[in-house]
């Protein structure tokens, strides 16, 4: 083999060492990798080498290129989840309805409730970084912030936001709801024609955004961004069941812990004790238009006759 490759007894060992060396370099990088991914299965290949180097230093040294090389060869890179899932699908023939919460400010629970749906990572493969989705539905009065009704799906199948929907109907018990206005976006779900049937047993209104603007229901937006990535941020799920249990803990956190600073400070189980006006330790620009808008002009004369 020598002659043949022109190299001497002694090159080609050195040459066989090598590669064993770097055989043997590859197969602990891809070892690592897959032990900490079962810890973490959507970390990336950057914090990966840094925590690689800092643990091994120099001994098992492997340049940024070559792990980065490593890992794609070994079909470890992530497939990152930067596809977004659609949640709303406003292109159907249902029937849609008006806003009717431009210029309505509640003054106390069961006046307005809010709803909408999020996405929700479940890995399905964490070595190979093969995720899915499942999908949270959210209602919440907006007086109180209160999270009134909530269902894990693993579709967009509007029977998920309807069992949110039932959950929010048995916090309200026997009281009657013809008061009360159901606001969300004009999604295919909440417009279906179970989930508004349910609304009108119920005699409450319904009303729908206009737009895709996400502060035409920033309320429901905002709660949405609070359970999503504050109260499950970092956790990693592996199926529906433990997405379920984080977020009945989540949301039980949310309503009787978790101060709000659109409530003064107090809890949403608190606020809804409450009626009038909630002081918040910040400023909407949306309520102070509308009340600047319900003001009479100064300077303005009474009609005459």
């Amino acid at each position: 083999m020598c002659r043949l490759l022109g190299v001497s007894k002694q090159a080609y060992y050195k040459h066989e060492d090598k590669l064993l060396h770097r055989l043997a370099l590859e197969s602990f990088v891809v070892d690592y990798v897959r032990e900490v991914r079962r810890k973490d299965p959507g970390i990336g290949g950057g914090k990966l080498w840094q925590m690689y180097n800092r643990r091994f230093g120099t001994a098992w040294h492997v340049g940024f290129n070559r792990f980065y090389a490593i890992m794609e060869r070994h079909g470890l890179k992530l497939r990152r989840r930067k596809r977004r899932a659609v949640t709303t699908d406003s292109r159907h023939g249902l029937p849609v309805y008006p806003n009717l919460v431009k210029a309505l400010i509640p003054d106390a629970p069961c006046q307005l409730i809010v709803s909408d749906i999020t996405y929700i990572v479940c890995w399905t493969d964490p070595l190979t970084g093969e995720y899915t989705f499942c999908y949270l539905s959210l209602i919440t009065d907006y007086y109180t912030k209160e999270i009134v009704g909530y269902s894990v799906g693993e579709t967009l199948d509007s029977r998920y936001p309807l069992e949110a929907l039932e959950m929010a109907l048995r916090h309200y018990g026997d009281r009657d709801l013809s008061g009360l206005i159901h606001h969300s976006d004009r999604g295919v779900q909440y417009a279906s024609y179970e989930y508004t049937r349910r609304l009108k047993e119920r005699q409450i209104r319904i009303s729908m955004t206009e737009s895709g603007n996400p502060k035409d229901n920033a309320v429901a937006e905002r709660v949405n961004n609070t359970v999503k990535n504050e109260l499950l941020g970092g956790m990693t799920f592996l199926n529906i069941t433990q997405v379920r249990e984080a977020v009945k803990e989540a949301v039980d956190f949310y309503n009787n812990e978790r101060p709000h600073w659109s409530l003064d400070g107090m809890t949403p189980a608190e606020a809804s004790r409450c009626k009038g006006e909630l002081k918040k330790k910040w400023t909407s620009f949306r309520e102070r238009a509308i009340k600047g808008q319900s003001r009479p002009q100064t300077g303005s004369r009474p009609a005459s006759g």
